[in-house]
């Protein structure tokens, strides 16, 4: 993928992205902490899939930033 550095599509798509993938992280933190001790076992295996991918989400912003910081030639 070719990426930009100075607000272009990619950048902009990036940006936008990024807060809804950490809102989403959040509400399903809260909402686990709150089903957590009364859930019935498929509510269980619903709320694991969702967090793994909030938690896959947060982990590819963090890796793509970690790339960036160490070497702002890679994407």
């Amino acid at each position: 993928m070719i990426t930009d550095r100075h607000g272009g599509p990619v950048s902009r798509l990036a940006a936008a992205t990024k807060p809804v993938q950490l809102q989403m992280g959040d509400q399903l933190v809260d909402h686990a902490l709150s089903l957590l001790p009364d859930t019935q076992p498929g509510d269980l295996r619903h709320l694991a899939e969702r967090l793994t991918e909030a938690l896959r989400d947060a982990l590819r912003i963090a890796e793509s930033r970690g790339r960036r910081l160490t070497d702002p030639s890679k994407p």
